[in-house]
């Protein structure tokens, strides 16, 4: 994969298989298949596109998700939610540590960004040294003029 500054992709790319965990299916046969199309720089952050076939599974989430449904229907369904029926268009963000049960209606396919959550201390550290970096680095890498240089 590319490390470019700026990265393109298409949503019409080739889908590899991309199993549901077994014991997380409840009902018929689900097939997802995915591709990831970028990755971020530090490996934390992905896009991916993902289609699943017809079927009822348990998802669990060890990371945030925001999703973009592009085709097809789901119902969801989790502890304090009803069911409910998401279509093309819909965007919707499970927090790390979600847990949803997918009724997959036919097919559906999504655009996700998953993002590996890291703790909060981390997180602040990381902040802080990019906002330095935007301070003092201009975008092609050379030291940023002071107040008094410019």
């Amino acid at each position: 994969m590319s490390r470019a500054l700026i990265e393109t992709a298409n949503l019409n790319v080739e889908l590899a298989p991309a199993p549901i965990e077994p014991s997380w299916i409840i009902e018929g046969d689900p097939q997802a298949t995915s591709c990831t199309v970028s990755r971020s720089s530090d490996g934390l952050g992905c896009t991916i596109v993902w289609h699943c076939t017809e079927g009822k599974f348990n998802w669990y989430y060890d990371f945030d998700e925001t999703i973009l449904i592009l085709e097809g229907s789901i119902v969801l369904e989790s502890e304090g939610m009803p069911p409910k029926r998401y279509g093309a268009g819909d965007v919707i963000f499970f927090r790390d540590g979600a847990h949803a049960k997918w009724h997959v209606e036919g097919h559906v396919k999504k655009l996700a960004y998953c993002l590996k959550t890291q703790p909060y201390i981390l997180g602040l550290a990381a902040r802080v040294i990019n906002k330095l970096k935007r301070m003092f680095i201009t975008p092609d890498g050379r030291r940023a003029p002071s107040l008094a240089e410019a």
